[in-house]
């Protein structure tokens, strides 16, 4: 088969290996520039490839295409390839045709999928079996496919990875929460968002089981008529099988047993990471971990780099970043969880962002707003007159040497964009870590 890669990013670079290994013909192009890292991987695969352009009859002459996932349905090739009939697919699609007894666990959610899919993969490995962590955090599947065979993948996958899904089917999805996110590339329509968060589960039937929040009303509206097991977990108390939380517990009841884990013997701070830790709970129990496994687990579980991530205390003043809150509603999480007045760093580019949503947890907290990146110019009406001082900085540095003019001690200096970093930065990694730099040289 005639395979073109679209994208030579780590999801293409992996697709192309696999679609190589099973003896199709592979062509990897490009329209920006190739990391030479990938490129050395290429030319030692003898895999051509292109970067700078793509050459459509080359192109056009697909049996089959794997589209990144940062290309949108709207650019101009694929479009073509369209009008010309040849299937276009993920590179978690083209993965899971090569999958043969291994089960997969897929992470899906506007906020939480990293920390759920890392818990999750922890879990699993203490337990002791064969697992690997993949898909928008780490490797990507099809690397791990062809090089580390697992009996258990977890993925977390985003909406643009299940936009190109046909038959991949997991053992076990997770849809964690739907709140608006990239809805630039979705028509400005929560509709149309929340539809490819639900394809993670669209292929399952009754042998599989699907895992959800409860009180989410996009998800519970657009569930009817599936045939897979589900199982809720929820603010509150319920009888389903699944889990609830109450006080000071996360309360797991299921058919042949029901436990609790007292709350502050899990190592996850905020009501968000406890959604977090009930849906790996369910994980854990399907897959008949022990729970007392389970609960050693979630004690030793360390949250991932650029969630809540503290970094240093200066004049006690706690810097916290948060640089992986790329939406409304993952800084909503962020600044409820914190308790003392907060300097809040925030913008870059905005995606069609509702603030208002902010306002409960904004107003009367949030002492000092300072704009960072492109679009500030939303971030300053929307809470002109709510937050008492404004401020616009250029870069980062600029950024933290304002918030260390207005921070007192005994609060908190928060890095918690509600935008995405690429006017500054190539992704929010970067954003993140320049963050933590120019903390330590304050």
């Amino acid at each position: 088969m005639n395979i073109i890669v679209l994208g030579a990013g780590e999801s293409g670079i992996g697709a192309a290996l696999l679609a190589q290994k099973h003896g199709h013909a592979i062509f990897v192009s490009d329209f920006g520039t190739i990391k030479s890292n990938y490129k050395e991987e290429l030319d030692q695969a003898d895999i051509s490839w292109e970067e700078g352009k793509h050459t459509e009859a080359k192109i056009l002459a697909a049996d089959c295409i794997i589209k990144s996932p940062g290309i949108p349905e709207t650019a101009s090739i694929i479009q073509k390839a369209k009008e010309k009939n040849i299937e276009i697919i993920s590179e978690i699609e083209w993965g899971f045709r090569y999958v043969q007894d291994a089960k997969i666990i897929a992470i899906t959610g506007s906020n939480g999928k990293t920390t759920t899919s890392n818990l999750v993969y922890k879990m699993i490995k203490d337990a002791g079996l064969s697992v690997c962590l993949a898909g928008n955090v780490g490797n990507s599947f099809a690397r791990e496919l062809l090089e580390n065979p697992v009996d258990y993948y977890v993925l977390e996958l985003s909406s643009f990875q299940l936009d190109g899904i046909v038959d991949f089917k997991p053992y076990v999805s997770v849809i964690l929460n739907i709140t608006p996110d990239h809805l630039d590339r979705y028509n400005n329509s929560l509709e149309q968002y929340a539809s490819s968060k639900l394809n993670i589960t669209k292929n399952q039937n009754e042998g599989d089981y699907l895992i959800y929040w409860g009180e989410d009303q996009w998800i519970s509206d657009m569930l009817a008529n599936l045939k897979v097991q589900c199982l809720v977990f929820s603010n509150e108390p319920h009888t389903g099988q699944g889990a609830f939380l109450t006080d000071d517990k996360m309360n797991f009841h299921f058919e042949d047993n029901s436990y609790s884990m007292n709350i502050d013997d899990v190592n996850l701070k905020g009501k968000h990471n406890l959604h977090n830790g009930m849906a790996a709970g369910i994980v854990g129990k399907l897959l008949n971990i022990r729970k007392e496994s389970i609960r050693e687990s979630f004690a030793q579980f360390s949250n991932v780099a650029h969630r809540l991530e503290e970094v240093l205390s200066i004049r006690g003043v706690r810097y916290i970043n948060d640089s992986k809150a790329t939406n409304v509603n993952a800084v909503w999480y962020a600044l409820d969880s914190i308790v003392e007045p907060i300097v809040w760093i925030a913008g870059g580019i905005d995606k069609g962002n509702d603030y208002s949503e902010l306002n409960a947890v904004v107003e009367g907290k949030v002492k000092s707003l300072i704009c960072l990146g492109e679009h500030y110019e939303s971030l300053v009406k929307a809470f002109t007159g709510m937050v008492p001082k404004i401020e616009i900085a250029k870069n980062m540095e600029q950024a933290l040497n304002m918030a260390y003019d207005n921070a007192e001690h005994g609060e908190v200096v928060l890095l918690s964009p509600a935008c995405a970093s690429f006017d500054l930065y190539g992704n929010y990694e970067e954003r993140g870590d320049d963050f933590k730099n120019k903390v330590r040289q304050l």
